[in-house]
């Protein structure tokens, strides 16, 4: 595999951050500077500023997100989620829940992972829980269930339920680009707070707004089977 994504697999560093380790002259592989997109081979011996580089203990998160924080690890946003964590060691989000929505986001240093949790992404369940600017009918249910018409493409069936007159829980098996938000917009209406509560089997139960939490070994083996 290419350097880059080994160095993301050991929970070391980002691929982004390995070019740059790289481009600093600090990874040898078999006493060789290495060079950017270099493939290698894990009996290959490769050094980090004269060191052999180590798996690290893998770490998995679970983060109730309040509305503002930006799903990036990029260091040049304002507000971005990894320093709203403010941990010490290297993690990212798998996958986004944008600025304006809040809930459940899952962080990780496991690459592969993260990996097949976003290939997979059309095939599995998230929930959310949806309040809208106004009252809506119970054909807006029906209309949202069978499909929308947004970028181009008509979204896959869903499943909705309504708690009141505003709010609704839907589940779905995309992740379109603001799919909730264009769906309900089409019918005439806007979202006016969006909560994700649930990816997959991960939950987020009763933790605190704004509090994060580590998964548990068996939450994420039930995570694994999924794949």
């Amino acid at each position: 595999m290419r350097i880059n994504k080994l160095f993301s697999n050991y929970g070391i560093c980002s691929r982004k951050e390995t070019n740059k380790l790289i481009e600093e002259g600090r990874i040898t592989v078999n006493g060789e500077k290495c060079i950017a997109g270099q493939w290698v081979e894990l009996s290959d011996i490769i050094l980090l500023d004269g060191k052999e580089i180590e798996e690290k203990e893998k770490i998995y998160i679970a983060l109730n997100k309040p509305r503002g924080i930006v799903c990036t690890a990029s260091e040049m946003k304002d507000n971005n989620i990894i320093q709203y964590l403010g941990l010490n060691q290297y993690v990212f989000p798998i996958g986004r829940l944008d600025k304006d929505s809040q809930g459940l986001i899952i962080l990780t240093n496991d690459g592969e992972l993260a990996n097949k949790v976003l290939e997979a992404e059309n095939n599995h369940e998230k929930e959310y829980i949806v309040t809208l600017d106004k009252e809506f009918t119970d054909d807006f249910i029906e209309n949202m269930e069978k499909g929308v018409e947004i970028l181009g493409r008509i979204t896959k069936p869903c499943k909705l339920k309504r708690i009141d007159e505003r709010t609704y829980s839907i589940i779905l098996t995309q992740g379109l680009n603001r799919q909730i938000r264009r769906m309900s917009k089409v019918f005439g209406y806007n979202v006016v707070k969006l909560e994700r509560i649930r990816i997959i089997n991960i939950i987020l139960d009763d933790l605190e707004y704004g509090k994060w939490r580590y998964i548990s070994e068996d939450e994420i083996s039930k995570l694994i089977a999924e794949f």
